[in-house]
């Protein structure tokens, strides 16, 4: 693919708190036919570490396919508390509403997609949609901040359930994202990352946890959701998407959970993810209730999160 046919437009402040702007790049496909549909990126590092330049090349993916790739800022947990992180993920697809106009964006056609604190905020977002977590103070109020699909990548969904889920810590993937990430650090430490993301240990405020928490708000009516997990993962236990996963099958929603095998924590951050190795993966698809199983797909990769990005965002 060729990246020079695609315009990035960086520092562009979606919103200001407490006198601090609030970042977003956009990646704008030249060629396109406008308005364009728009992907959302919230990078992970456990809501403490990392920015907007963390994760894949959002030019390569996926820009110079035809989405509008929009990469923000939000609010990390030395500097505000839950629910923060998910206002700033709200006001930036307001704002991506307000000026899609001027950038040739498809207001109604807008998905989110993160990786491990990212996904759980793009869970967590996408799954309460306009109406519920909200601040109290919205800027762009006129517009919703409902998306259209997600995809989340290893993100947790339930901070108390992963010290009894988690694997012994082996050797942590050397993505930038990973090498960050504490060793032996359990989520009821009050120096996790769950902890001080809530501003307190989270056995001390399991009702915090559960507002926390994506499965809490899951309904019927959601929007289609791909979770993506290496089953190596030592940071966020695989069984937080298996969780996810079968609660919104529950409720009738359309999900697909890929399991992969070999994999561990932090793949979404290399570019290289899926293509210099098959690997093998467990696929399953919920669509009004009725499942499907398929194992030993040896296609996961990229290309998975754009084909259903194009199916929920384009071909309708």
């Amino acid at each position: 693919m060729d990246v020079k046919k695609v315009k990035v437009i960086p520092d562009l402040v979606y919103i200001s708190r407490n006198g601090a702007p609030l970042y977003v790049d956009l990646y704008l496909p030249e060629g396109f036919k406008t308005p364009l549909p728009v992907i959302v990126w919230l990078h992970g590092g456990g809501w403490k570490i990392g920015d907007r330049k963390l994760g894949p090349n959002l030019s390569r993916y996926f820009a110079a396919s035809g989405f509008a790739m929009a990469s923000i800022e939000y609010r990390l947990s030395g500097e505000a508390k839950f629910p923060a992180q998910v206002h700033d993920v709200k006001a930036a697809i307001r704002w991506i509403r307000s000026v899609a106009g001027k950038f040739g964006l498809d207001r109604d056609r807008i998905g989110l997609w993160g990786s491990s604190s990212g996904g759980h905020l793009a869970a967590l977002a996408g799954i309460t949609g306009t109406g519920l977590l909200e601040e109290e103070e919205i800027v762009n109020g006129g517009y919703s901040c409902d998306v259209k699909a997600v995809v989340d990548g290893y993100g947790p969904v339930n901070f108390l359930q992963m010290d009894a889920q988690r694997k012994p810590i082996a050797e942590l993937p050397d993505d930038p994202e990973s090498v960050q990430l504490p060793k032996n650090m359990l989520a009821a430490s009050p120096d996790s990352f769950e902890s001080q993301l809530l501003g307190a240990p989270i056995e001390t405020v399991p009702e915090k946890v559960m507002e926390a928490s994506p499965v809490t708000y899951v309904k019927n009516g959601t929007p289609p959701f791909l979770i993506m997990h290496g089953v190596n993962d030592t940071a966020v236990p695989v069984q937080q998407s298996q969780y996810l996963y079968e609660k919104l099958a529950e409720k009738g929603n359309e999900a697909t959970l890929i399991l992969i095998e070999g994999v561990g924590h932090g793949f979404l951050n290399k570019d290289d993810f899926g293509m210099n190795s098959s690997l093998k993966a467990t696929i399953q698809t919920t669509i009004n209730g009725n499942s499907d199983k398929l194992t030993e797909c040896l296609s996961v990769g990229f290309g998975t999160i754009e084909t259903f990005f194009r199916k929920h965002l384009m071909d309708k």
